[in-house]
């Protein structure tokens, strides 16, 4: 099935199930993106093969009418308790794999079409229930750039090549995890001939496929690399950081209270030893404590005024 498609059939299910009342076609047809501009003829045989597409899913769309005068005003929906799964016992390790699985979608145009068609039904008088597409808006931020062409790389098992810090790389992906709100890429590193991480937020640009296969990696190695992440937060800072900004660095800090400037607060984080991070932010952060990172950060901010 083609992305297009996916997507299609995709918004056509939000919509039978947001609804409480039966879509009419025409509707359905002003409502789904992926109707839009279609010729009459067109979207009869598009609605149809999505509608027979969803009931080879064994997604139940239901046909009827609103009305008992006009019976023959046909409308389509999903009633909730056809469409839920039946109860079903998952161990705890499956459980945690099915919950950041339910929380992350490849991107967030997904969230977007539900807000989309959430609004076109409440103008339609459909009144949607919200409360059946709740799963459907993601909770965990996946905003950058790269993370939608490295999610499908990673479940594809392509190579990708992207640049990274000012240099070139050829990357075999392994895992594409979040750590305290953060995307991270772990993968075998052609350029570099060694396996590696990458903070996605930090790649330039949009990656591209790379030619090749993606060797099998060593249970053992990617373990590596995931502690690595957790380790290199493990030194605590006392920062200030302006109202309403580096949303990602006090997302999981501690406030604390502190002397800092007007319009800033107080926050404990934990941190790596990495300055260009906390440097990166620029004039919204000031590093506090301790005396090392200060200078540290000090050093990265005064090496790229002088590199400019």
């Amino acid at each position: 099935m083609s992305a297009r498609k996916s997507e299609r059939i995709m918004n056509l299910t939000i919509c039978l199930l947001m609804a409480r009342r039966f879509v009419e076609r025409e509707q359905i047809r002003e409502m789904v993106t992926g109707y839009h501009g279609l010729s009459d003829a067109a979207f009869e045989r598009t609605f149809e093969r999505d509608k027979d597409e969803l009931r080879a899913l064994g997604v139940p769309v239901e046909t009827g009418s609103n009305s008992t005068l006009f019976p023959d005003e046909l409308g389509y929906r999903i009633r909730r308790r056809d469409f839920e799964l039946p109860e079903i016992d998952f161990s705890p390790a499956e459980l945690a794999a099915l919950g950041v699985a339910s929380s992350v979608w490849d991107d967030a145009r997904r969230e977007g079409d539900a807000v989309t068609a959430l609004a076109k039904l409440r103008a339609a008088g459909l009144d949607p229930d919200v409360e059946r597409v709740a799963g459907f808006a993601p909770s965990v931020a996946a905003r950058e750039p790269a993370f939608e062409s490295l999610w499908r790389a990673t479940v594809a098992a392509r190579p990708v090549t992207f640049v990274y810090k000012g240099v070139a790389r050829v990357v075999e992906p392994w895992r594409l995890l979040s750590h305290h709100g953060a995307w991270y890429l772990i993968g075998y590193d052609r350029t570099r001939a060694a396996g590696r991480s990458f903070k996605v937020s930090r790649i330039d640009g949009v990656p591209s496929t790379a030619s090749g296969q993606v060797s099998a990696p060593d249970p053992a190695e990617v373990a590596r690399h995931v502690a690595s992440l957790a380790a290199k937060r493990d030194k605590e800072a006392i920062v200030a950081v302006r109202d309403g900004a580096a949303h990602e660095l006090v997302r999981f800090a501690e406030p604390v209270t502190v002397d800092v400037p007007a319009g800033f607060s107080g926050w404990r984080i934990k941190t790596s030893s990495d300055a260009g991070e906390i440097a990166s932010y620029g004039s919204d952060v000031i590093v506090l404590e301790p005396a090392s990172l200060v200078a540290a950060v000090t050093a990265h901010l005064e090496a790229v005024a002088s590199w400019r």
